[in-house]
């Protein structure tokens, strides 16, 4: 069996005291492919040399709409020319939240745009964080779906219905995160039981959110199974079949990507 975390954050503080061993044991539970995740330019080096010294880890890059504020001078061409490195495999993560605000909307807005921009650009699929901006974020890509081709993920679902048909209208991917486990996630659950199998990935977005039976501790990527597992069940076939599913679905999204690259 082979699982993809398709969204992680390996270069966090949090994983600085044990990262190998972090990485030893999501192989040892099948956890083969990784994406870790891009929120900062700052960081991009040292996020870019983690994918280059490990078989079957790859990056993102991006910023995260926490970040904007700090890095709202990059160009649509500073992200076209890191992410034509090999082993980025996609653009972000970006997108809205105005739950925290911690970064004023418009500029959440404008970087959202341009991440959007290079991603046609380079035709690598964009990572996208949407809390309480549901609206707004359909809106955004529906605009750029109609400028040209777009493709992507919604990551770490924890949106409504209609966040849900927005992205598989637009032909976009959902990915489920621990979240689906946690008892009052109900919504959730209902939502990934409606969700075309070939439209899931599955991912961590470790350090945070663990899994139940992990839920309040450090996340790290071999907990993505026990996601996996819940959203088997849920679709009423095993886990190995999930397995399968969403790791084929990992590498058609993220084509730059290659299963040649892991250690099977």
């Amino acid at each position: 069996m082979i699982v993809i975390d398709s969204h992680c954050h390996l270069d966090f503080e949090d994983f600085d005291k044990d990262f190998c061993s972090v990485i030893k044991r999501a192989h040892s539970n099948s956890v083969k492919g990784l994406q870790t995740i891009c929120t900062r330019l700052e960081e991009f080096e040292n996020i870019w040399s983690i994918a280059k010294s490990y078989k079957g880890i790859w990056c993102s890059v991006g910023v995260h709409p926490h970040n904007v504020e700090e890095s709202s001078t990059f160009t649509i061409d500073d992200i076209v020319t890191l992410a034509n490195r090999d082993r980025v495999i996609g653009i972000g993560e970006t997108g809205l939240d105005f739950y925290y605000d911690h970064a004023p909307r418009g500029l959440q807005i404008e970087s959202f745009i341009k991440h959007l921009d290079a991603s046609k650009e380079i035709g690598l699929p964009v990572i996208v964080h949407t809390r309480d901006a549901e609206e707004e974020t359909c809106k955004i890509l529906k605009s750029s779906c109609k400028e040209g081709e777009l493709k992507g993920v919604i990551h770490c679902f924890s949106g409504g219905s209609s966040l849900a048909d927005c992205a598989l209208e637009l032909g976009f991917y959902i990915s489920l995160s621990g979240i689906v486990t946690f008892k009052n996630a109900s919504n959730i659950r209902e939502i990934c039981s409606s969700l075309p199998l070939e439209r899931i990935l599955v991912e961590t977005d470790s350090p945070y959110l663990a899994p139940v039976p992990h839920r309040g501790k450090r996340n790290e990527p071999a907990y993505v199974t026990e996601t996996l597992k819940i959203v088997a069940e849920l679709k009423n076939i095993t886990t190995e079949e999930m397995a399968s599913i969403t790791t084929d679905n990992f590498f058609r999204l993220f084509s730059k990507a290659s299963v040649e690259d892991i250690d099977k």
